[in-house]
Formats: C-alpha cells, sequence, structure tokens
C-alpha cells in the first residue's frame, strides 16, 4: 500500500502541485485537462478537492470565491478550446477512410449521440476522467450547436469547479486535522468513484455486444 502510494505520488502530486505551483499551477491543470486532449491523465477531481481544503487550512493564499471564479474560467476555457480543436479537425475525420482504428459509423453515432444527449455528455461528463477531455474535442468534431456548447460548457464547469472545491473547503474548515490522516483514502475514494462509470459503460458495450454481436448505436 505504501509502495503504490509512493508511486502515486511521483507520478503526479496534487498536494505539490499546490504548494509549489500555487493558484496559477491550478488553473493551468484544470484548463490542460478539460481543453488538451494530452491533458487526460491530470488530477483533476482530487486537485479541485485539495484546493479548496488548502485554502481553508491557510496552505494557499487564496479567496475560496477568487478560486472558484479562476478555475471556473480556467475550465470554461478550456473547453472552448477543445471545441475549437474538434472543429478544425472534424472535416479531415469526415473524409478519411475506415482503417483498423477509425471506422467512419463511430463517429456518426457520436453525432446521433450528441444531437440527443449533448448536455448530459458535456455537464455530467465533467465528472468522469477522460470524458471531460474529450467530450468538448468531439463536440467540435461533429459540430455541435455553438450555443447550445456554451450553455452546456458554462453550467457543467460552474457544478463541477464549486461541488468539488467548496467540498473540500467546507470539510478542511471542520475536520483539518483529522481529514489529512485520511488523505490518501480520500483519494482513492476519488479515483473509485470517477472509475466505476467508465468501467460500467465498458462492461455494458461489451455485454450488448456478445448478445447481439453488434455494438451498441445511438440512432
Amino acid at each position: 500500500m505504501q509502495q503504490f502510494w509512493n508511486s502515486l505520488h511521483h507520478l503526479i502530486d496534487p498536494e505539490k502541485l499546490l504548494r509549489e505551483g500555487g493558484f496559477y499551477m491550478v488553473m493551468f491543470v484544470i484548463f490542460a485537462e478539460t481543453g488538451l486532449f494530452f491533458g487526460f491523465f491530470l488530477p483533476g477531481d482530487y486537485l479541485l478537492f485539495l484546493a479548496g481544503m488548502f485554502v481553508a487550512t491557510g496552505k494557499l493564499d487564496v479567496d475560496i470565491s477568487l478560486l472558484i471564479l479562476g478555475l471556473c474560467i480556467a475550465a470554461v476555457s478550456g473547453n472552448f478550446t477543445g471545441y475549437w480543436f474538434g472543429r478544425k479537425t472534424g472535416p479531415v475525420l469526415y473524409k478519411r477512410k475506415d482503417t483498423f482504428f477509425f471506422k467512419k459509423r463511430y463517429l456518426l453515432a457520436a453525432e446521433q449521440y450528441y444531437k440527443k444527449k449533448g448536455a448530459f455528455a458535456l455537464i455530467m461528463g465533467r465528472f468522469v476522467p477522460i470524458v471531460r477531455t474529450f467530450a468538448p474535442i468531439f463536440a467540435g468534431v461533429v459540430k455541435l450547436d455553438i450555443k447550445k456548447f456554451a450553455l452546456y460548457n458554462i453550467v457543467g464547469a460552474i457544478i463541477w469547479i464549486a461541488s468539488l472545491t467548496l467540498l473540500g473547503y467546507f470539510l478542511g474548515i471542520r475536520f483539518a486535522e483529522q481529514i489529512e490522516k485520511y488523505l490518501f483514502y480520500i483519494i482513492l475514494g476519488f479515483v473509485f468513484v470517477t472509475t466505476v462509470p467508465l468501467v460500467v459503460a465498458f462492461v455494458k458495450r461489451q455485454v450488448i455486444k456478445n448478445e447481439t454481436g453488434f455494438e451498441e448505436n445511438n440512432e
């Protein structure tokens, strides 16, 4: 267990990011995870929680309202960046021929999905690692209406940022000393909770594929 904890710290240490990088580093991480396709591995969820807790305990010298405002701006800007990237690369994908790794029917299925459930993907998808990175990119690829995207983007960012940051903030005020003792388990809990939706979706897809012989579609 201790070895795993040390390995996790060596890879990405949210506490180190907060202590050494401060407010602006947190903003950059949130922007990168929500707008740059290579940012999917960044620790967004528990970084938000820790940021709120660090403000409550005085380890991060910034007002909680300013922290939430700055992070919301970063999250919204990140999604707009991902959407723009998707809009630019989308035409190339639609003209691309099918390969072993790329099937045009998947792109068309994604387009239908966004027409039906774009709000869910962009708002609730904020709470799911990987999904929050690639959802805005695919929204741009399928050219989701920019007004709808902007609404879902802003609403999703506010809910995601405010809920996790304030959770860490208020727990930090109420249980400052106790919560640091159980920080490892809290982070494991975040990893577990945010991974479950991905596992469930994968298992569901495999079951449907095995039962019907076809992959699930959204038509």
